[in-house]
């Protein structure tokens, strides 16, 4: 199988997210940036020209095929603020039902505006992700 596309790339996140047009996502993305680098202790990453990441860990698909991936990460979209959550949304429906405006794909968040959602429930949603990924490597 093929190398995915999307790699760290050491470039400058500050950078990145002073450069976002948009001054209510540019600040909204800031906030989850402080969330993330405060829940996982971790330094930011760039992976792509324009997601966010924190953290590592290595998946093995049934294929065979193996990786490496963000633990959690986040990437101003057009239409939504995308937070990646790696561990998915199994056993956080309580959370969920508690956050506040968002939609959901297989391990992404979709945010309309920071305002819409509660940040302490987000907060508690990225510490339960990182915690399964890290029991995963035990």
């Amino acid at each position: 199988m093929a190398e995915l596309k999307t790699q760290r790339t050491g470039a400058s996140v500050r950078a990145f997210l002073d450069g976002i047009p948009d001054a209510d996502r540019r600040r909204d993305c800031k906030a989850v940036l402080r969330l993330m680098q405060r829940v996982t202790g971790l330094k930011p990453e760039m992976w792509g020209t324009s997601m966010v990441g924190f953290g590592l860990y290595r998946y093995t698909y049934a294929s065979g095929h193996s990786g490496e991936w963000f633990q959690v990460g986040f990437a101003p979209r057009k239409r939504d603020l995308t937070v990646y959550l790696m561990a998915g949304f199994d056993g956080l429906e309580p959370l969920l039902a508690r956050l506040g405006k968002h939609k959901t794909g297989k391990s992404c968040l979709y945010i309309g505006e920071l305002g819409d959602i509660d940040t302490a429930v987000l907060e508690k949603m990225i510490e339960a992700c990182v915690i399964r990924l890290q029991h995963r490597r035990g």
